[in-house]
């Protein structure tokens, strides 16, 4: 059975000199052996070396993790103590660059090509080395030698000078505890594990042939509901819940294996019924460094906070804006979504105007804002850019205002949020910010890049979102604004062929002075390219997207939409003024799903936009005669409204089938609209002192009438005491 892509490697099991049998030296025999003879090695810059027994979490990609040329990637080994006694002084001549390193390794290929040879002979050498196998010396518990392949790693690459970035949280043993805030994602089940009396070992199964044996699995753990009973301490639950996604995992991977060799299917079973379940399919999604566990939101959505006690960063989230009804009714979605997506910390709206726009500005309460001076029309060139503004406010922002983030998240205006952008979640950390992919700025691999920064290398082309820690952002603000204007002023290398740019006026010169700005510091990004979508466009997995960009036009059938159209339309001081309606996702009639998700996601988009609008006319107390009749059912009809949109760009899901994110994003926009409904804005506190005048006022009149009608009962009444006859006055006296 061909199980994966394999190059055929002569084995060094039996040492043909020696006669030495030990397994363990075909690790670096087999690179050594790739590394001659496979066209891959000769068409790579990076390489991840693994072993067999070990289940990968998510994507181990080297820059993101760190790794540069000369500093590999490592997990920690701490019992090679042959680092630190004579076992290293004996056989590398730099033994104090010796690192206890092993599990995963993630290297460049020059550096590979250079190690590779030593690790090979190192590891014989150490092998041969008898007199030094005790576990005082190598911290072998068998005091075997089997362990000299990890001392040939970590001699050959003192050797060759490689300083490794040594990460203990990248890799776990299951049975092992993970730190609190951490997600590892690699597992290394080369130790026994147990949960409860279920347990594993993969020594026990050393000549199994569970692999050829049609639907035979390894025996299936407890499953998810009780583990949870099991531990009360949230942490230590976290470790059995990584245990028996390892074994869940392999044994998923046999039951694919044998349906795809031809073996019958198997009797159903609840455990193979998990395996398919989307509850596993949650469980097992891909994780990422530093990225809090998420499968306790699974079982137990309500106890969240208590699961995840670590502490988190600080968060600030920026969006630039101008003077215009153009940005306003891009600010209105914006908060609108910001409020519905559990985004943690504050934000602040960047607002670019000049003081003549400022003073006529209507859109002042919007948003929390920071005003900056405009730099639309430069005031040395008097160049009109306006895209310089984002770039200057935010270094205007720096320079302004005092802040306790840690992390900034830096966004657009004509941006829609879906989900919380966080660092934890991403993987940013010191050195290393996340973005999103924007392939067309080709300029990062031609002579604009070689201009414009001394590490053209490190140019990346990313943009739209950014998360990037405050440290790196206070070296790196100014960098951005100076590029920015000097590729604005490099008029000689504005052409398409050269920038990408399909005008040719450097309109994107802001996007290269980030970009180059972030080369000159050799900020490494992680790239993300499921964290934003352009609406029309297909995406890789509808449910990860936290960001729309609706910067470009598009459409769902004959219904369209462009953000340039509206332009000059105030939208947000006219009274009940929206968008046109995109189309019902059950006019949707495509069958192929990549069309489907992007057309439910184009409406989604739509339809927050105008949900957005529709809340910021009633908080405006705009006249209900100026209401469509739906509007007037008043706020119940709103809800339903909102849940009957969100279930159509769902696609009609079941409250059971929808996934978590759909449900806390029903949640959240139902608690969004009944405080929109039932309360007053902090921005609309005018409003509400006059409708308490009007209050008194009522109250006012309410008792000059009642004061009058009292009046007039008196009166009347000595009045009708005046006409008795005197006869009668008389009898009283």
């Amino acid at each position: 059975m061909n199980l994966a892509p394999t190059m055929v490697v002569p084995s060094m099991s039996r040492h043909p000199r020696t006669g030495d049998w030990y397994p363990a030296i075909n690790k670096p025999a087999g690179v050594v052996h790739w590394l001659e003879n496979s066209q891959d090695a000769d068409n790579v810059d990076w390489v991840v070396i693994l072993d067999a027994d070990m289940i990968v979490r998510g994507p181990l990609i080297p820059w993101e993790l760190g790794a540069e040329k000369g500093k590999p990637v490592a997990a920690y080994y701490g019992y090679l103590k042959g680092c630190d006694n004579i076992l290293a002084k004996l056989h590398t001549t730099h033994p104090e660059w010796c690192d206890k390193v092993g599990g995963i390794l993630a290297m460049h290929i020059n550096d590979l090509r250079a190690l590779a040879p030593l690790w090979l002979s190192k590891t014989e050498e150490v092998r041969e080395d008898r007199a030094h196998w005790s576990a005082n010396i190598t911290g072998d518990i068998y005091g075997m030698g089997w362990i000299s392949e990890m001392y040939g790693y970590s001699f050959g690459a003192a050797e060759v000078g490689l300083h490794h970035k040594i990460n203990d949280d990248i890799m776990i043993y299951p049975g092992y505890i993970p730190r609190p805030t951490v997600e590892p994602v690699l597992m290394h089940y080369g130790l026994p594990f147990k949960v409860g009396n279920w347990s594993f070992s993969k020594l026990e199964h050393h000549e199994d042939g569970v692999v050829y044996d049609c639907n035979r699995l390894f025996p299936p753990p407890p499953f998810p509901r009780e583990v949870e009973m099991l531990e009360p301490d949230p942490n230590i639950r976290r470790s059995l819940f990584i245990s028996i996604e390892c074994i869940n995992t392999l044994n998923e991977g046999l039951h694919l294996h044998h349906l795809s060799a031809g073996c019958p299917r198997p009797r159903w079973s609840k455990y193979l019924s998990f395996l398919k379940s989307n509850r596993f399919k949650e469980l097992t999604k891909p994780k990422y460094l530093n990225q809090p566990a998420s499968y306790t939101i699974i079982i137990n959505k309500n106890r969240i906070v208590g699961e995840l006690q670590g502490r988190k960063p600080k968060i600030h989230t920026l969006f630039s804006t101008e003077c215009s009804t153009y940005f306003d009714w891009q600010t209105v979605g914006f908060m609108h979504s910001f409020r519905l997506s559990g985004q943690p910390g504050g934000v602040t709206r960047l607002l670019s105007c000049t003081d003549e726009d400022l003073k006529m500005y209507k859109g002042r309460d919007l948003a929390p804002t920071h005003y900056v001076p405009s730099m639309t029309q430069h005031p040395l060139t008097g160049d009109l850019y306006p895209a310089i503004n984002k770039p200057a406010a935010v270094l205007h922002w720096l320079n302004h205002v005092k802040t306790d983030a840690e992390y900034v998240v830096i966004l657009d205006a004509d941006m829609i949020m879906r989900g919380p952008i966080t660092p934890w979640e991403y993987g940013a950390r010191p050195g290393h910010p996340v973005s999103a992919p924007y392939e067309y700025l080709i300029g990062c691999d031609n002579v604009l890049a070689e201009i414009h920064t001394r590490n053209p290398s490190f140019c990346e082309k990313v943009g739209g979102v950014i998360i990037m820690h405050i440290d790196d952002l206070k070296r790196f603000a100014m960098l951005w604004f100076h590029k920015s204007l000097e590729v604005r002023a490099d008029k000689e290398h504005y052409a398409t062929n050269i920038t990408g740019d399909i005008y040719a006026s450097g309109w994107i010169s802001e996007m290269y002075g980030y970009s180059f700005a972030a080369a000159e510091l050799k900020l490494r990004h992680i790239i993300r390219r499921d964290i934003m979508l352009y609406p029309g466009y297909v995406p890789e997995s509808a449910s990860s997207i936290r960001v729309f960009h609706y910067g470009l036009r598009f459409s769902v059938g004959n219904w369209s939409f462009d953000k340039a159209d509206w332009r000059y339309i105030d939208m947000v001081n006219t009274c009940w003024a929206k968008f046109p309606d995109p189309p019902e996702a059950s006019s949707i009639t495509t069958r192929d799903p990549d069309e489907r998700a992007r057309d439910l996601l184009s409406i989604e988009c739509a339809k927050t936009l105008n949900i957005a609008l529709d809340l910021h006319h009633q908080r405006r107390r705009c006249p209900t005669e100026d209401v469509t009749e739906e509007k007037k059912l008043g706020d119940k009809v709103q809800v339903d409204t909102v849940l009957s949109d969100l279930n159509s760009s769902t696609g009609g899901d079941s409250p059971g089938e929808r996934k978590l994110e759909d449900n806390l994003q029903v949640d959240t926009m139902l608690s969004d609209i009944n405080f929109s409904l039932n309360t007053s804005s902090d921005f609309h506190r005018p409003e509400a002192g006059t409708r308490s005048n009007m209050r008194w006022m009522v109250a006012l009149w309410g008792i000059f009438v009642f004061l009058f009608c009292a009046t007039f009962v008196v009166l009347s009444g000595r009045k009708r005491a005046g006409l008795k006859p005197r006869s009668f006055r008389n009898k009283k006296r």
